[in-house]
């Protein structure tokens, strides 16, 4: 009795099988729901897309264009913003600090009685 090789057109079948998964795209989608007594205790709703980025551009997904573990750009971006809100930050201190020194010395300046209170 003689069986039909395997292995070379199975990986051919599956190489297409995933090209039009990609070019199409899958979705599925599933939700859990958790009830007791009629009182919904939890509930999931899971999505899931499988598509090939070009697709998924195409669908108006684009997510990981602003993701920082996922991008340099986005890295970069969130780095700059990181910048920019600790300059803020100084600057803000600076002005504080200022302002309290200024402050402490009209209240060292009353107490001396060189000023009088307003």
């Amino acid at each position: 009795m003689s069986y039909p090789a395997t292995g070379a057109g199975g990986g051919a079948n599956l190489a297409d099988i995933l090209e039009r998964v990609l070019d199409r795209g899958v979705v599925i989608v599933g939700d859990i729901r958790i009830n007791l007594l009629d009182i919904e205790l939890l509930t999931i709703k899971l999505r899931l897309i499988v598509a090939s980025v070009e697709r998924a551009e195409e669908m108006g997904i684009d997510w990981w264009r602003d993701d920082p573990s996922l991008s340099a750009g986005a890295r970069r971006r969130e780095l700059d913003r990181e910048d920019q809100e600790q300059q803020e930050l100084a600057r803000e201190n600076a002005e504080l600090r200022a302002r309290i020194a200024a402050l402490e010395g009209r209240r060292d300046a009353l107490e001396d009685g060189k000023e009088e209170a307003p």
